[in-house]
């Protein structure tokens, strides 16, 4: 028998019918911004931002995450209008010439909507579907997969000094209510996957306490996705600038593996699929292809 936090969880939404906890999926990152941490204006034009969704696919993404709107710490918020044109034509030309998976990332209603029409699979919004309550309705209505993740604050203050008397139950906590308003509002538990949001209004000790018990999320009996690539926190635990941080990055990723960790939101999708294929082949005994 699977002990708590362990075990497979399913993710339900739309045709689409995932059993989650086997192996993680990962989710490729692709930021239409000109300003996001790590790889902000590399991918602002459509066609640029398309073939780089159409590599990641190649390299073994599951999902493809499309971001119009930086949420690093003290980004500066971007218009609707914007933030539709940026991701909007990448969203419909990635449906037109992939099957895998689409997300967009965002807090906004309207951009959901707009991003759901064009062909998006799934909303992964950094505030828990809290900054705009209307994206429950639109999720109500498309029957889309939903990530809810936690955050302290907002972008612009979620640095400023964040203090917990527990971060693992307080986020925890969250998450649990979160599941439960969404269930009052129409979206079945069985299509949410929650988010620790590393990085979104924690300490690196808090980060690191967060991914040290993701068994501890998954006792809620969802899936758990855990984005922590090339994240400030890396540099407290590696002492590197945020072009170095790859090989840390998927050492957390091969850590969260080895707690069921369901999905793992990634800029270096090759990468990471490669180490935790050989992960995988090693723990179980099997070559995964």
């Amino acid at each position: 028998m699977s002990s708590p936090g362990t075990g497979t969880l399913p993710w339900r939404f739309g045709e689409h019918a995932l059993q989650l906890g086997r192996f993680p999926l990962v989710m490729g990152i692709v930021n239409v911004t000109p300003d996001s941490f790590s790889d902000g204006g590399s991918f602002l034009a459509t066609d640029s931002a398309v073939e780089h969704a159409l590599k990641l696919g190649e390299d073994g993404a599951d999902i493809l995450d499309i971001g119009g709107e930086s949420t690093r710490p003290g980004s500066e918020p971007v218009s609707l209008d914007e933030e539709l044109r940026r991701v909007v034509g990448v969203i419909s030309k990635l449906r037109s010439q992939t099957d895998r998976l689409i997300s967009i990332d965002t807090t906004k209603a309207e951009v959901a909507r707009q991003s759901l029409l064009a062909g998006a699979d799934i909303v992964n919004d950094i505030s828990g579907l809290t900054f705009e309550p209307e994206i429950i309705d639109v999720c109500g209505e498309f029957n889309c997969g939903v990530i809810c993740m936690h955050i302290l604050g907002t972008p612009q203050t979620m640095q400023n000094e964040p203090v917990y008397g527990d971060v693992v139950s307080e986020v925890r906590e969250f998450l649990s209510a979160r599941l439960t308003h969404l269930e009052s509002r129409g979206i079945a538990r069985e299509r949410v996957v929650t988010d620790p949001g590393i990085g979104f209004g924690k300490t690196a000790q808090h980060n690191v306490e967060l991914l040290s018990n993701i068994a501890d999320l998954r006792s809620l009996g969802r899936p758990v996705l855990i984005g922590h690539s090339r994240k400030r926190f890396l540099s407290k635990v590696l002492g590197r600038a945020v072009e170095e941080r790859l090989a840390g990055t998927i050492g957390v990723a091969i850590a969260a593996a080895s707690q069921s960790a369901d999905i793992l939101r990634v800029h270096d999708v090759r990468e990471t699929k490669d180490a935790l294929l050989a992960w995988h082949a090693i723990v179980t005994g099997h070559p995964t292809n």
